[in-house]
């Protein structure tokens, strides 16, 4: 399956890209990053910088159409980048419209709020988003991971990177059972 991961030019919590990277890699799948530019993108470990990647395809020139799946990475700058770019949260909204699985760790929701996708679904992440989601009609839960089937895809979030062992298996386990 090829899955995009969707990140802003800069402010990616590295390992919330890195580590759902790779094991995407190790399950079979083909992993694309799809950036609002081209060129890289500069990731951070939380405030500070971290390595840069090669952005595979542009938003505005990517459709949903072409992946199976959809991985929103968090970090705070991350997602409030992707919420400000109009393409993006076309490419999000997308995704949902197409009933594709969706997985979003951190502060990855803040870009589905901007998408109006939380309406009605259950879902986590990093704390201080939760009076975002309830405003935006979403139940906030404090769980490791979320998997969230209350519409016409399945949402799989998490909370933070402590919690990616359980996010990566259960977005690949989500994904797995789409694809099949």
């Amino acid at each position: 399956m090829r899955i995009a991961f969707l990140t802003a030019p800069e402010g990616v919590e590295q390992v919330e890209l890195t580590d759902p990277w790779q094991a995407a890699k190790n399950a079979g799948h083909d992993p694309v990053l799809v950036s609002t530019q081209s060129g890289e993108i500069q990731a951070f470990n939380h405030l500070d910088k971290a390595d840069t990647f090669p952005v595979d395809e542009v938003v505005g020139e990517a459709s949903a159409d072409s992946f199976g799946a959809l991985v929103l990475p968090g970090g705070v700058a991350n997602p409030d980048f992707l919420r400000m770019d109009e393409k993006a949260v076309s490419f999000i909204q997308a995704f949902f419209e197409q009933g594709r699985p969706v997985a979003a760790i951190c502060h990855a929701p803040w870009s589905l709020v901007e998408a109006d996708v939380v309406r009605g679904r259950v879902l986590t992440s990093w704390p201080s988003l939760q009076t975002d989601i309830r405003n935006a009609g979403g139940t906030w839960v404090d769980e490791q991971v979320k998997i969230c089937d209350h519409g016409n895809n399945k949402l799989v979030t998490s909370r933070k990177p402590d919690d990616l062992k359980a996010f990566c298996e259960a977005f690949l386990d989500v994904f797995a059972q789409e694809a099949a």
